[in-house]
């Protein structure tokens, strides 16, 4: 082992902190950050339930702490990381939350289902509710209903399809998506 990466090995934290900070160099940020690597790991497996996830996680701290290190005084670097790394994650999850609603119609998120999607009785439940509100529409919401939510057709597509103009497309969707979540209540 040469003597410099020896001399890393035995230097506490706040002596690495200090030298990254003067010097810049990505050998001792690498070091301290090895420390902690499992703790960082840990952290994001525990928030993120998904191995190759946190993984990417990892990577993406150690390359956000070379910057921080040399910006901020972290006076406690073990608490600092776990915090860190706690908070990258939670802004992870509320990421996909968000990418996750704007890809569920609402009239899924209204309702129980989003609640506990792991009960299948009661998902097969609202599924077969749901089923039977979108007969109820009239044909013209149904039809954009289906092809905007079901098919993931934009209104001008749907428009193209069904000869409707544009802003008549936008009302049966925005009607049936009201009418369905209606039914979805008084049926429930």
């Amino acid at each position: 082992m040469p003597e410099a990466t020896h001399h890393l090995k035995n230097s506490s934290d706040d002596t690495l902190l200090a030298l990254y900070r003067k010097e810049g160099n990505l050998e001792v940020a690498g070091e301290l950050y090895n420390r902690y690597m499992p703790l960082v790991y840990g952290v994001c497996l525990k928030y993120l339930k998904d191995r190759e996830e946190s993984r990417d996680a990892v990577m993406q701290l150690f390359e956000k702490l070379v910057t921080v290190l040399r910006e901020h005084d972290i006076a406690n670097f073990k608490s600092w990381l776990y915090v860190t790394a706690r908070n990258h994650c939670l802004m992870q999850l509320r990421a996909r939350k968000s990418r996750q609603q704007k890809e569920m119609p609402d009239f899924f998120m209204e309702n129980e289902l989003a609640l506990h999607p792991e009960e299948a009785p009661e998902t097969e439940a609202n599924l077969s509710r749901l089923e039977k509100c979108i007969e109820t529409l009239a044909a013209e919401q149904k039809q954009c209903v289906q092809l905007f939510y079901l098919k993931q057709l934009c209104y001008k597509e749907i428009s193209q399809v069904t000869g409707f103009e544009d802003n008549r497309v936008k009302s049966y969707i925005q009607n049936g998506k009201r009418n369905l979540k209606i039914c979805m209540e008084q049926h429930g």
